[in-house]
């Protein structure tokens, strides 16, 4: 069997030749070479950060499943965070801190690794806030709409905010915190800044969680702000054909009417690794909640419904 090599650490992969992707014709070797292609890329949203893996060992046409706790059989040079679980005891989780894992898991036919919002040093403390934005229909034009219209409500609370396509249907909206409060004080901001937004734009907007009351708005989905959720990663390949990647992206690409959830692919990461990060610089702009939590409860009694 093959081996690669990563300084100290090598991984013997298997089967590279197996069809993941069937009617893309991406085999697993080709997954391995792109998480190799974007590790420089991917390394500061896996470092230091546990991590639950998405797995289809007989391809994406197949059922999958999310692997949690780390197997007997990983080598021992793969980090590991011990995470309480509230009604479980506690999970070994994989924490990626190495070229040489990702590859390991991609081997693994991990075809999508999700992140927590927490770090291994804090995992009661998340270091991102995430607003997930799925169209209500085919059309994602009201995403892009969404997406921005959270942003200027961040820029008035003072709060940067950078955004990704998922690869799968929407975007996600992100904002770099200090890891100072709990999950529940986070979920809890969230919460508020999705009605205020929904109060705005109340024909477009709805914090509704059941379907059937949406009327066609598209949902403030701000559930993954909670202990033990997870978020997919930046540059994550997605388990659907054509391979797509969640991308981060400027937003300034998030105006071109071209844009949507699915543009990057791994067939296109060469061209877009060329480019500049996006998010470059994003986590020096961490900023506790505090002041941006009593600006927006203003906003919230201004409104005359808060």
């Amino acid at each position: 069997m093959p081996v690669r090599h990563y300084g100290q650490l090598s991984v013997e992969t298997s089967r590279e030749d197996k069809l993941l992707f069937g009617s893309s014709g991406i085999t697993k070797g080709e997954l391995i070479d792109y998480y190799e292609q974007v590790w420089e890329r991917m390394r500061p949203h896996l470092v230091d950060r546990p991590l639950v893996m998405q797995r289809f060992p007989d391809g994406i046409a197949h059922e999958g499943f999310y692997q949690k706790q780390v197997g007997d059989y990983f080598p021992d040079w793969i980090d590991r965070v011990r995470v309480p679980v509230r009604q479980d005891g506690s999970q070994t989780l994989v924490v990626c801190n190495a070229k040489a894992t990702l590859v390991y898991l991609a081997n693994q036919a991990c075809v999508t690794p999700h992140l927590w919002l927490s770090r291994s040093d804090a995992l009661e403390q998340p270091d991102q806030l995430v607003v997930d934005l799925d169209p209500p229909g085919r059309d994602f034009a009201p995403v892009r709409r969404a997406a921005l219209q959270c942003r200027q409500l961040l820029d008035e609370l003072e709060l940067h905010s950078v955004v990704k396509t998922t690869g799968s249907r929407g975007v996600h909206v992100v904002v770099p915190l200090r890891a100072e409060e709990s999950f529940d004080e986070v979920r809890e901001f969230a919460k508020q800044l999705a009605l205020m937004l929904a109060r705005r734009y109340p024909r477009a907007l709805t914090v509704e969680q059941r379907k059937a009351k949406r009327d066609g708005r598209l949902y403030l989905d701000v559930g993954r702000n909670a202990y033990a959720q997870t978020a997919v990663a930046a540059y994550a390949v997605r388990a659907l054909e054509g391979a797509p990647v969640a991308m981060p992206v400027d937003w300034s690409e998030l105006k071109d009417g071209r844009l949507h959830a699915r543009s990057f692919d791994v067939g296109s990461i060469a061209k877009r690794l060329k480019d500049a990060d996006p998010w470059s610089g994003w986590r020096r702009r961490a900023r506790g909640l505090d002041p941006a939590r009593r600006r927006l409860e203003q906003l919230l009694a201004d409104d005359g419904s808060g």
